[in-house]
């Protein structure tokens, strides 16, 4: 019955979503994932006061006065930048978060969006507009490693039946970063000539908030004993995450996952390539959300592509503001419902999973600079079919899902493993070739302890 579900809902989330779970995922998405959806969106409004400065300083500087073109092309370059940046952030997760730790990386990070946001404000005052370019390329570099970083922090931390829902977190933080750029760069608030670089440095104040109060939170119980062995601070950091609840299944289950991953070492991103095992736990997914968050991104490609036909019948200017409207608004709404960081701390195990983010953040990365510089030649090309690309493109993920990937809601990583293993015909020593050693069980939180598998 409804209310029997209601119920059984409330007792779990009572039982295991905590207010510190919720403030960690909350705080660590805020200062990170929403810049990298701010960022996005917050050079579209002042594109003319921009160019315009490069204007005046190439002429002030270089005597120089440049034409349209080649203004078109330093503002393509100051919004692609910062892709290139996330590529950069990107490869650098692999080492950043075995040395520091996952939320050790968030902090230090914080650095970056300091150094960007004083470069992008002071850049008018300075009249060198090479500081703009500069100061987006290195808060791309902190969106490429906060948006690996902060949805594996999460997905370590959270319980397994609420990992999709702390999952959903940051993306939700994504397109709430992209909404908040297009309000504030509106004429009526920081949309004028005089405080566009305030509005690109505004990055600076959620980050501010995340440096202050992120280094009180502990960090991952999962990197603390799998990787770094300690054993008392797992077991602080669980207590602090889980006010109730036994915590003995979850540190048994870490205990497992150690053992099992005791001989191997960290996988760099060319050993997680080579590496055959890992493509036979690479189909898994949440298949209600993938299906459905692709299934109606690729309706929405459809319906703007209709929308763009049919525009003689329709007002021009309606037209455009109703075809833009609607597809931010669709995939701001769908693309959260896809969990599309929420998969990669599902698919791989502990010692896979920094490669794994590094290579998803690249290809994420590539992604967005390819389709920021080659989209607007695809539309001219193609015109209103432009859009059919990528409805192809979703819909046959939404097949594959439907097809391939099973569902991993309510399992631990370890499980996930198994489960893999046994449906791709793997024996046990091949998944965890450690397997003649047996983790001894922790009688009350004591010290780890091997013996032979009799």
């Amino acid at each position: 019955a409804p209310h029997e579900i209601f119920n059984q809902n409330k007792l779990l989330l009572s039982g295991h979503l905590t207010k510190p779970l919720l403030a960690v995922a909350f705080l660590a998405s805020f200062g990170s994932s929403m810049l990298y959806g701010y960022n996005l969106a917050v050079v579209n409004s002042p594109a003319k006061y921009i160019k315009d400065f490069y204007n005046e300083t190439l002429l002030e500087s270089h005597g120089l006065t440049p034409d349209g073109h080649l203004l078109t092309v330093l503002y393509s370059l100051t919004v692609s930048i910062f892709a290139i940046g996330g590529m950069t952030g990107a490869l650098l997760v692999g080492r950043l978060v075995t040395k520091y730790g996952r939320k050790g990386t968030l902090v230090r990070s914080t650095a970056l969006v300091f150094m960007g946001g004083a470069l992008m404000g002071f850049s008018r005052w300075c009249r060198i507009p090479e500081m703009v370019i500069i100061g987006r390329f290195i808060t791309g570099v902190h969106s490429g490693i906060s948006l690996s970083v902060v949805p594996m922090y999460l997905g370590e931390i959270a319980p397994k039946n609420l990992r999709g829902f702390l999952g959903l977190v940051p993306s939700i933080h994504i397109c709430l970063g992209v909404f908040i750029a297009q309000v504030l760069g509106l004429s009526e608030i920081l949309g004028k000539e005089e405080h566009w670089p305030l509005l690109l440095s505004l990055v600076a104040v959620p980050t501010m908030v995340q440096l202050i109060l992120l280094p009180w939170f502990p960090e991952s119980p999962r990197y603390l004993l799998i990787e770094r062995g300690d054993v008392h601070a797992t077991i602080a950091a669980l207590k602090w995450f889980r006010t109730k609840g036994n915590i003995q299944a979850e540190v048994e289950e870490m205990q497992e996952e150690q053992r099992s991953l005791s001989s191997m070492q960290t996988l760099s991103v060319c050993s997680l390539l080579m590496d055959s095992c890992c493509f036979t736990i690479e189909r898994l997914g949440r298949r209600p959300l993938m299906i459905g968050g692709f299934l109606f991104m690729g309706l929405c490609c459809a319906g703007i592509t209709v929308s763009v036909l049919f525009q003689i019948k329709l007002s021009s200017c309606g037209v455009v503001g109703n075809i833009f409207g609607i597809r931010k608004i669709c995939f701001c709404v769908f693309f959260t419902a896809g969990v599309p960081f929420l998969i990669t701390a599902e698919l791989f195990k502990q010692s896979h999973r920094p490669a794994a983010y590094t290579v998803a953040g690249c290809l994420n990365w590539m992604s967005n600079f390819t389709i920021g510089f080659v989209f607007p030649f695809l539309e001219i090309a193609t015109g209103p079919f432009c859009y059919l690309i990528f409805c192809v493109v979703c819909l046959g993920v939404a097949v594959y899902t439907f097809f391939i990937i099973p569902e991993t809601k309510n399992k631990t990583f370890l499980e996930i493993s198994q489960m893999f293993a046994t449906k791709n015909e793997i024996c046990e020593e091949e998944l965890y070739p450690n397997s003649e050693l047996k983790m001894a069980l922790m009688n009350g939180y004591g010290t780890l302890d091997f013996h032979n598998k009799k």
